[in-house]
């Protein structure tokens, strides 16, 4: 399988984007796995630090592993990673990449950050068995939890909009991969609005000014047309985690109101309605 590091590179030069889900179990990896077989495309499927305790890398990495040598293209992320110790330990557990978010920090502080989890990440390079990490920063609060919400979280505004003149800086100065600014979007999705609208306009500016790879963080509820001319103008990964889990919890909630007690059969619709899902958002990320 080819690396992640190549794959970016053509789906950046292609303008397409790597669709990247959250998961908490393995029945929420089954269904990417899935999706990603179905399609015949390459998917990330992604841990964040609270989801790593429930569901450590270790075991995220054997599985992966599992489904890779079965021909499925799926890579495993470390998605916000608040610490440098907690981005260490996603390396050496063998991440295709990881999300350092430093998004609450100052410039400063981000930065410093960033190029710490950098340094370390190249310092692995001299080792036997070295596994390439792509390091992603983070520029710009949209707030931090993938939830369901009553109004915008505090401090998600248009003022704070990433500068291209910021996100120039901050890849300069730290040597990262690629850089998730906020132009927008929002964690989570809002209960009884719709999202609002991304600033692609901002999203060029700060593609051509950064030169590298930009994320959509904070996709979900988020329409296609919206993502579809964030890609195209320079977003190379798209994040989705809060829609999945909607769909799961709910697809669950119908399967237990029978009185089945095998947990695969109860399961089974629930798998099956994320793999759907999970194949519409990875073509629509992909141009297909």
């Amino acid at each position: 399988m080819k690396p992640l590091r190549e794959v970016l590179k053509e789906y950046r030069n292609a303008t397409k984007a790597l669709a990247h889900f959250n998961f908490s179990d393995s029945n929420q990896l089954k269904a990417i796995a899935e999706a990603s077989k179905e399609t015949g495309l390459p998917v990330l499927a992604a841990l964040s630090e609270g989801e790593r305790e429930h569901f450590p890398l270790v075991h995220a990495r054997a599985l992966i592993d599992a489904y890779q040598r079965e021909g499925v293209q799926m890579y495993l992320s470390a998605d916000h990673t608040y610490s440098l110790e907690k981005a260490k330990a996603a390396i050496n557990a063998g991440v295709d990449a990881i999300v350092v978010d430093g998004a609450e920090l100052s410039f400063a502080d981000n930065e410093k950050l960033l190029m710490q989890v950098v340094a370390y990440a190249h310092s692995k390079k001299r080792f036997r068995g070295y596994h390439d990490t792509i390091i992603e920063g983070e520029l710009g609060y949209i707030g931090k939890s993938s939830s369901l919400h009553d109004s915008l979280p505090e401090g998600v505004s248009e003022a704070n909009l990433t500068t291209p003149e910021d996100a120039a800086r901050l890849v300069k100065e730290t040597g990262i991969d690629a850089l998730a600014p906020a132009v927008g979007n929002v964690h989570g999705m809002l209960k009884n609005a719709k999202e609002p609208r991304l600033h692609p306009d901002r999203m060029k500016e700060i593609a051509k000014a950064a030169g590298v790879p930009l994320v959509l963080h904070g996709a979900s509820g988020n329409s296609e047309e919206d993502i579809k001319a964030c890609i195209a103008v320079g977003v190379s990964i798209v994040h989705i985690n809060t829609e999945l889990r909607v769909l799961y919890r709910d697809s669950l909630r119908d399967s237990l109101k029978g009185e089945e007690t095998t947990p695969y059969k109860f399961l089974t619709p629930a798998v099956d309605a994320m793999r759907e899902y999970l194949i519409h958002r990875v073509r629509l990320c992909a141009g297909l």
